[in-house]
């Protein structure tokens, strides 16, 4: 059969979002629209690839089977109309948020390379990066690689970004130059945007286990400007901070360098293979040339972070 790329695309936004309503809003069609699509390409295939049920919507063992393939086919029919649009068009960047460690790298770029068009784009995380990189959406994106990676997505380590605490000035450590983890371990890490199943929720639960941190996550969520002002007031809970992160500043807000060891977060740049924009060897060469290794004797990452930052 000749696929439609049209309900290949429905089908992959269904098996993201796992909710046909979330997949249309996505794509800008009804929910009606995007099952009558995936009905079309399961009708094609002889296969059912996506089940409904009450408790929600996920792929069956034939729509797993199929999605790394329909992946791969939608990158590349996103990467022939884009190789004809990409020299005249900025680099679209996927910095997560703008006040974070990605856009500080960016910046450097850009300040380095001044005729370079950029467009900066937020997002969700890793599994935002990984479907904007496959659709065209985005041609970089930094993130924390946490799990498998699709078929065509390329990726280097970036910056090993250092922790720093942020406390309120009555919190008992608040007068120090220097904390250890391991002096946390009688605190609460207040981090309400620790979302299940992401790249920094796994990344704080190693956190939690190697230093006996106790985190919670309760909400709700109304910002990070909000959580300042709760942390200012507290005089048990704390949050975490990135060296290059841009905090805005709070007179009931100390912040501290963490040490012995330093803990760090672990920024990869990622594309797709193929990408011919023109000012990504230059973006690829700037971050290789800026890229400081791991040092495990002063240093803390993940266990599975190591292999990949250590050189």
């Amino acid at each position: 059969m000749d696929l439609d790329l049209g309900a290949v695309r429905a089908f992959v936004a269904v098996a993201d979002e796992q909710h046909f309503g979330a997949a249309a809003d996505q794509l800008g069609l009804t929910q009606q629209g995007v099952s009558k699509r995936i009905a079309k390409l399961e009708s094609g295939l002889g296969a059912e690839l996506v089940s409904r049920g009450r408790t929600g919507t996920g792929l069956t063992e034939d729509g797993r089977a199929f999605l790394p393939h329909a992946r791969a086919l939608l990158a590349l029919a996103d990467q022939a109309v884009g190789s004809l649009r990409a020299r005249d068009r900025p680099l679209r960047v996927d910095v997560l948020a703008t006040r974070v460690c990605p856009t500080e790298l960016i910046r450097s770029f850009h300040e380095a390379n001044q005729d370079a068009k950029i467009d900066i784009v937020s997002s969700k995380g890793l599994r935002t990066v990984r479907s904007g990189l496959l659709s065209g959406a985005v041609d970089v994106g930094f993130a924390r690689v946490f799990g498998r990676l699709e078929p065509g997505i390329e990726h280097i380590p970036a910056y090993l970004e250092p922790h720093h605490l942020l406390a309120g000035r009555k919190h008992r450590l608040a007068g120090r130059r220097r904390v250890r983890p391991d002096e946390l371990a009688d605190s609460i890490a207040w981090m309400p945007g620790n979302e299940p199943g992401s790249e920094w929720a796994d990344l704080y639960a190693d956190f939690r286990r190697d230093f006996g941190l106790t985190i919670s996550t309760t909400g709700p969520n109304f910002g990070f400007d909000h959580m300042l002002d709760q942390i200012a007031a507290s005089e048990d809970r704390f949050t975490f901070g990135g060296e290059k992160m841009r905090v805005p500043w709070h007179p009931g807000i100390a912040r501290i360098p963490l040490v012995d060891p330093v803990p760090l977060y672990p920024w990869s740049m990622l594309w797709l293979r193929g990408n011919r924009h023109p000012l990504l060897p230059r973006l690829i060469e700037h971050i290789r040339a800026g890229y400081t290794p791991f040092d495990p004797d002063r240093q803390w990452l993940p266990a599975a972070d190591r292999p990949l930052f250590a050189s």
